[in-house]
């Protein structure tokens, strides 16, 4: 079978589960791989598996033993071995057959590409996910200052001063420096989903409890801003997570959407 033979028969033989995870059977891609025998395609699997629980993975989560029942003649029936194989599953396969078939390494290549395409996907999803977190962080903080200005808020500066005290335990300033930011950067277009989510959830609570317990003047403002960082805060705390001064900043939105643009295809002009 030439190279692009077993590129394009690895690929009809993927399967798709409901879940939309790719997935391989031992068995239909035994031959592909160029064995001509499962006696001789099985221990390159055995190979794999020792492979992947050396690699420290879940050995379940990318390989699953199971039984089909296959006629053997005269209507007769016997059970035979088979795995359902992930993608990382089928490399290791890969990466552990029989180097003089040639198969196999086209197979190599297959899937390590097929990883990497998968890899870049999986970022992709979650930079749009954390953009659309920033873009409903912006919203809220727009939110909570008219809340804030109808309140009697004057002093912006200081109202944010008491929230950032309330969540972070720290003024801005202090929070950029342990983080490692230029007092430059937004602290917000460097920071994480789980950051952006905390930051969210206490500009959205304190909002809604301005307007609840219709509180009214500078200093209670700043006292409920502060408040509710505090109880947000201590929620984290009672779950195990990371408090958010000490969560680590992420590759910059900003710069990140303009490298997206630039791979962006020029329209036709």
């Amino acid at each position: 079978m030439t190279f692009e033979g077993t590129i394009a028969a690895l690929d009809s033989t993927k399967k798709v589960a409901p879940s939309k995870v790719e997935y391989w059977m031992a068995r239909d891609i035994q031959a592909v791989l160029g064995y001509k025998t499962w006696e001789g395609f099985e221990p390159a699997i055995g190979r794999a598996m020792r492979a992947c629980e050396e690699s420290g993975e879940e050995l379940q989560k990318h390989f699953r033993r199971t039984s089909k029942m296959v006629r053997i003649g005269s209507n007769a029936q016997r059970a035979i071995t088979d795995y359902f194989m992930d993608r990382y599953a089928c490399y290791l396969v890969a990466m552990n057959g029989d180097p003089s078939i040639p198969q196999i390494a086209a197979a190599q290549r297959y899937f390590a590409i097929q990883t990497r395409k998968q890899e870049l996907h999986e970022d992709g999803a979650l930079f749009d996910k954390r953009i659309e977190q920033r873009k409903r962080l912006t919203t809220a903080v727009v939110k909570l200052n008219m809340a804030a200005k109808t309140a009697g808020v004057q002093n912006f500066a200081l109202f944010h001063d008491a929230g950032y005290r309330g969540l972070y335990e720290m003024g801005l300033g202090e929070i950029k420096k342990k983080k490692g930011l230029s007092d430059k950067e937004d602290l917000y277009d460097r920071a994480g989903r789980a950051e952006l989510a905390a930051n969210e959830f206490h500009k959205t609570q304190t909002e809604e409890k301005i307007a609840k317990d219709r509180i009214q003047g500078q200093l209670p403002a700043q006292q409920t801003y502060k408040q509710v960082g505090q109880e947000v805060r201590a929620a984290i705390r009672k779950i195990g997570g990371t408090m958010p001064e000490d969560m680590k900043p992420e590759e910059s939105l900003k710069k990140l959407e303009r490298e997206r643009k630039k791979k962006l295809p020029k329209p036709r002009t």
